[in-house]
């Protein structure tokens, strides 16, 4: 899915990048980064309410291509600066983790579960 549809799912803000071509394969919600080290394939989507800078050396460390803040939490603008310096796109939306997963879900974004391999 490419990120700019999953703006318009999400009713998101983009905080950082021009990748509306960004195609992202799955999705997964955490915020706790070691499930997200385990769990997640890279050029996934995050979806997450932690906005410290270890939300983004997690995310470079996984492979992750961008990450969006549930709950209307905007990062602090050294989360920003270090999101850009490793190319990961940020947004972020007032819905809660649970809604945000379900529309991307509804919409035919898989969950990192769902992919065998990658």
């Amino acid at each position: 899915m490419k990120l700019k549809q999953i703006v318009k799912v999400l009713n998101a803000e983009m905080i950082s990048s021009n990748a509306g071509d960004l195609d992202l394969k799955m999705a997964c919600g955490s915020d706790l980064m070691s499930d997200v080290l385990t769990d997640v394939k890279p050029d996934s989507l995050l979806l997450t309410g932690l906005t410290t800078i270890q939300v983004i050396y997690t995310a470079s460390t996984a492979g992750i291509k961008a990450i969006c803040f549930v709950r209307g939490k905007k990062p602090p603008e050294e989360t920003i600066e270090l999101a850009k310096k490793k190319n990961i796109a940020l947004l972020k939306t007032n819905l809660f983790m649970f809604e945000s997963c379900g529309r991307l879900y509804g919409e035919g974004l898989s969950g990192c579960s769902e992919v065998e391999e990658y």
